[in-house]
């Protein structure tokens, strides 16, 4: 009887079974409000440090020192867990209540300035239904090109009338750039069919050996032993009035990533354009009988996702580099996860660029100073954004795969039991 009782409650959904669990879980993450999901991304955050405290202790045990930096319960550790996250944060900003403009917070702002253009590049191409993986194809050819572009005709202009003109020459040429590279996988993919990941991927190898190519022969600095461009002068730069001295870092370019970012939540949500992205990347079918040209919705949203890219290597040619180098850093493939993080939401990646710029640039006061090695401090900010991404992460799964339906969840189960009967 009991048995029966069971097997039926099992039959009708109740949800006892594992699997049922963690179905009825997945649904409940997909609904969950925008103050649930915060919650939920900080309580991650809270277990990854807690799990990153553990393994600094563990590390520090399996090393060799002459003095314990850290006691707990009367046994030494050769890394303080504390301090660790002290500088992987705190560090970021530096001496911020006594030099809110100090150099470290100069570094935090101009990773997260790139990191911006990137993750709201990768969001649009998501919300259209499209995998762009080839934000750093586009991102570096963005930068070769406005940084080609602008040297040329650098000569021409000085002062504040170069800055005027040449800035936004620079991240014209780079939208321009980016935005005809990401549209090559977009056509290809809507006319075509070939798998983007597969066409983007690909892509971000051409695009970093062609750069290679002309960074080292047409295009080099004949003055540099390194493959490069030629510097750009000062004029061309992106202005830096809180951070003079450096040419890293400009809250200009930080507003401008934010207003970009703003202005694209804008089209997403309230223009017709938007509307055929977003409906595309939802229901490709229903936005079709709907009217909707579903083939040149994904050429132009990866288009625009690939000039987003491009503007970001303009950005980081005009503040971090001066020029174009080659071994440009992985600010395309970081936009990914920065997206997810952001849940596609182009505003929610302001911030969750920032974490990311943070975790970069307070890595490297960690590695300066502490004894900890770098590969654990790789590992800390990983299962930092392992477990913070991971619940955005399987509910965009949830929300776009019916996942009971296709791993077999309640609805299976009870017509199997009707069957049986």
């Amino acid at each position: 009887m009991t048995d029966d009782g069971e097997a039926g409650t099992d039959a009708d959904g109740g949800g006892s079974s594992p699997r049922e669990r963690a179905f009825d879980a997945l649904d409940r993450l997909v609904e969950a409000s925008a103050t649930e999901r915060l919650l939920i991304s900080g309580s991650a955050l809270l277990l990854s440090i807690a799990i990153g405290f553990v393994l600094i202790l563990v590390a520090g045990r399996m090393t060799s020192c002459e003095s314990a930096a850290y006691s707990l319960l009367g046994v030494g550790f050769c890394y303080d867990p504390f301090t660790v996250y002290d500088s992987l944060f705190l560090g970021a900003f530096g001496d911020f209540l006594t030099n809110p403009l100090n150099g470290q917070f100069a570094t935090t702002i101009s990773e997260t300035t790139v990191l911006v253009f990137t993750g709201v590049a990768v969001a649009v191409a998501f919300k259209a239904g499209v995998f762009n993986i080839g934000g750093q194809g586009q991102l570096v050819f963005g930068a070769l090109g406005s940084a080609v572009v602008v040297y040329a005709v650098s000569g021409a202009f000085s002062g504040v009338v170069g800055t005027l003109v040449l800035v936004p020459l620079a991240l014209v040429i780079g939208a321009l750039v980016g935005g005809l590279y990401g549209a090559i996988p977009g056509a290809l993919k809507a006319y075509a069919d070939a798998n983007e990941v597969i066409t983007t991927i690909m892509l971000n190898f051409v695009a970093t050996s062609f750069a290679l190519y002309l960074a080292s022969g047409p295009f080099k600095d004949p003055d540099s032993f390194a493959n490069q461009t030629r510097q750009l002068p000062e004029f061309a730069l992106f202005p830096q009035p809180l951070f003079p001295g450096r040419t890293d870092a400009s809250m200009l370019a930080l507003a401008l990533a934010i207003v970009v970012a703003v202005a694209i939540a804008y089209l997403l949500q309230k223009t017709s354009f938007g509307y055929d992205v977003r409906t595309s990347g939802i229901q490709p079918e229903a936005a079709e009988y709907g009217g909707v040209d579903a083939a040149r919705t994904v050429v132009s949203s990866m288009a625009l996702s690939g000039a987003l890219a491009g503007i970001g290597g303009a950005v980081y040619v005009l503040t971090i580099a001066g020029n174009f180098q080659t071994g440009v850093p992985d600010y395309g493939f970081d936009g990914i996860t920065v997206s997810i993080l952001a849940g596609n939401n182009p505003v929610g990646a302001i911030a969750a660029a920032l974490l990311f710029g943070v975790l970069k640039s307070g890595s490297i006061i960690v590695d300066v100073s502490t004894d900890v090695p770098p590969q654990l401090v790789g590992v800390l900010r990983g299962l930092i954004v392992l477990f913070v991404a991971m619940p955005e992460f399987f509910r965009m799964i949830g929300a776009r795969i019916d996942v009971r339906e296709r791993f077999g969840g309640r609805d299976a189960v009870a017509t199997d039991g009707g069957d049986d009967q």
